[in-house]
C-alpha cells in the first residue's frame, strides 16, 4: 500500500512539473493563450468593467468562513470592511492589480485599520496552481511573508511565464526556498487538492466565473478596477458599516464578523 501511494505521488509530481514547462503551460492555458499571457491580455476577464447599476451582495457569513486552506489575511482582525480577492497567478489583470492598485489600497485602507484583506487562490490552470502551492510553501503559514512572495510572483509574471519552472524557481530562491524544497512542495497532493476544492466551492457559493473577482463586505466586484473606483466602493462600504469614508480617516468601531472556529487548515 505504501509503495502504491508513493507511485501516485511520483506520478502527481511528474504531471505538475511537466505543466511548468513552456509546452505544458501552453497546453494548460489552451492554444495561443501563452502568447496572450506574455503580451498581457486578460484571462477570463468580463467584457465590460462598468460598475453595476445595483451592487450585488453575497452571504457575508459564508464569505467570512475560512475555506479548506488557511486564509492569507492581513490587516486588523476587527476592521470594519473585509475585502476578499479571488485571483489566478497566470491572470495578467490580477498581476496588474497587485502591481498598481493593491499598494495604494494597502497604504490607504489596510495599514490604517479600515480594511482587512484576504487573498484566496483561484487557479485557472496547473501552472497557477503550482505557483500558489510554492507561495504557500515558501511562506510557511505566515500571511505577511505570503503576501510578500505573492507580490514577487505577480510582479514578475510576464518574465516567469516564458519559462515557468525556471522562472518560479528564481522567485522562490529569493524567498529562501532551495530546489529540494521546491520539488517537495510540488509533490504535496493534499495542498493541491485543498486549493482546487476551495476554488470550486467559491465558484459554487459565490458565482465566480472570472479573475480577479473581489468582495468588499460581501459586495461583489467583477474584474480589475482603477484605484478611484476601488476607493469609491470601499468608502461606500465603510459608510454602510458606520465607519465613515475617505482613505486615511480614522476607522470606526464597527467590527467585522468573526470567523467561526474550524478544523486545522492546510497551509
Amino acid at each position: 500500500m505504501r509503495h502504491g501511494f508513493q507511485k501516485v505521488n511520483q506520478a502527481w509530481a511528474r504531471g505538475l512539473n511537466a505543466s511548468l514547462s513552456r509546452r505544458g503551460l501552453a497546453r494548460a492555458l489552451g492554444a495561443g493563450a501563452l502568447a496572450l499571457l506574455v503580451a498581457g491580455a486578460g484571462v477570463g476577464m468580463p467584457a465590460a468593467l462598468a460598475a453595476e447599476e445595483k451592487p450585488e451582495y453575497v452571504n457575508k457569513a459564508l464569505l467570512a468562513k475560512e475555506p479548506l486552506v488557511k486564509d492569507m489575511a492581513i490587516g486588523k482582525a476587527d476592521a470594519p470592511v473585509l475585502m476578499v480577492e479571488y485571483a489566478s497567478a497566470t491572470c495578467p489583470h490580477c498581476a496588474d492589480f497587485h502591481i498598481h492598485e493593491w499598494p495604494l489600497i494597502k497604504k490607504e485602507y489596510v495599514d490604517t485599520g479600515k480594511v482587512r484583506f484576504v487573498f484566496r487562490e483561484f487557479p485557472l490552470d496547473q501552472v497557477a496552481l503550482a505557483a500558489f502551492m510554492l507561495t504557500r510553501c515558501a511562506a510557511k503559514g505566515d500571511p505577511e511573508k505570503y503576501h510578500a512572495v505573492l507580490g514577487m510572483v505577480m510582479k514578475t509574471q510576464r518574465e516567469w511565464a516564458k519559462d515557468p519552472k525556471g522562472g518560479l524557481m528564481k522567485v522562490m530562491r529569493m524567498a529562501g526556498m532551495d530546489e529540494k524544497a521546491f520539488d517537495a512542495c510540488l509533490k504535496d497532493e493534499k495542498l493541491a487538492k485543498a486549493i482546487m476544492n476551495s476554488a470550486r466551492m467559491a465558484s459554487r457559493d459565490f458565482g465566480i466565473q472570472a479573475t480577479p473577482t473581489f468582495f468588499v463586505n460581501g459586495r461583489k466586484v467583477n474584474g480589475r478596477r482603477g484605484i478611484e473606483e476601488f476607493r469609491k466602493i470601499i468608502d461606500e462600504e465603510l459608510k454602510r458599516a458606520g465607519a465613515g469614508g475617505k482613505a486615511g480617516d480614522k476607522a470606526g468601531a464597527t467590527k467585522a464578523e468573526e470567523k467561526p472556529a474550524g478544523k486545522t487548515k492546510a497551509e
